[in-house]
């Protein structure tokens, strides 16, 4: 489907599992058990969500994702369709759906209620009729789903409220027709997302920035793919002595900036640039430095 036959505030479309959506899932890196704890919660709404509509307290199948940008929330969400595609694929195929609230055409400003309406009661559940199961990722969920309780007079409170207003029956309403669809939601401000927004969530994971455990991994990840490409490159995606020195000089970044710390690196230096092969351990420390001195 193309970029101009997408619905209103759809950025993607997909059917999984897909080959080209092979690979975020086992390269994050994340505390032990989150990976498991969304698999798991995915799988159970996406496989037994018509059997769960029974319960008093039945799932909604929001399952949303709060941390610090660069922590990887956007990536953890599409490498969980991948995964969940794969898990599930003995009984039937996945359609993931990308939705941006900020893809909205302008035409539709100060139609929130009716643009939101419109998503979560015939986009989604026309979507959703076409496989078995059905992830959807809409990211920064507060610009759809404003803390009410908050929101500022000056900025068309009226229009926030009803917009809100219409997540929450939009929620309401998928659960009730697509007891089969995970909705997964991103924000970097768990405090601008409406409280019953959040009351209905079936799961809220933090996202953390990495300790240097985690940011020496990450290293370790970044330079293996490296030395796919430039096999000369080995020895530094296996010097955990050096990882971890790295590690050290990274204090606060988080995960996007520490990949790309690696492209840093290689564009430090002409010869590098041309000869990837010729990074050294230097190259790699002097990035760390130069990335700590940029830090805000």
């Amino acid at each position: 489907m193309t970029a101009q036959a997408l619905p209103p505030g759809v950025v993607g479309i997909h059917a999984l599992p897909a080959d080209h959506h092979d690979g975020p899932w086992d390269s994050m890196v994340v505390p032990d058990g989150t990976k498991e704890r969304l698999l798991s919660q995915a799988m159970l709404v996406l496989r037994h969500g018509h059997r769960l509509t029974a319960l008093s307290g039945a799932p909604h199948g929001l399952i949303v994702l709060v941390g610090p940008p660069g922590t990887g929330k956007t990536t953890l969400a599409q490498g969980l369709a991948q995964a969940s595609a794969l898990a599930l694929a003995p009984h039937g195929a996945t359609t993931f759906v990308e939705v941006d609230p900020h893809a909205f055409p302008s035409d539709l400003l100060g139609e929130s209620q009716r643009a939101v309406a419109r998503l979560f009661t015939d986009t989604l559940p026309e979507l959703a009729a076409r496989r078995p199961h059905t992830v959807v990722l809409v990211d920064e969920i507060e610009a759809l789903a404003v803390r009410r309780s908050t929101a500022s007079f000056e900025t068309n409170p009226v229009d926030v409220h009803r917009a809100t207003d219409a997540v929450l029956m939009g929620l309401d309403s998928l659960r009730a027709r697509c007891p089969h669809v995970v909705l997964v939601a991103t924000t970097n401000f768990l405090a601008a997302v409406d409280e019953a927004v959040l009351s209905r969530a079936d799961l809220v994971l933090r996202t953390e920035l990495p300790d240097e455990a985690a940011i020496a991994a990450i290293l370790r990840s970044s330079l293996e793919e490296l030395a796919e490409h430039w096999p000369e490159l080995r020895p530094l995606a296996t010097d955990t002595e050096l990882h971890a020195k790295v590690a050290g000089r990274c204090s606060k970044f988080d995960g996007r900036r520490v990949r790309k710390l690696v492209l840093s690196a290689l564009a430090g230096r002409p010869e590098v640039a041309l000869q990837p092969a010729q990074l050294r351990a230097e190259d790699l420390l002097a990035a760390a430095e130069a990335g700590q001195a940029e830090l805000p």
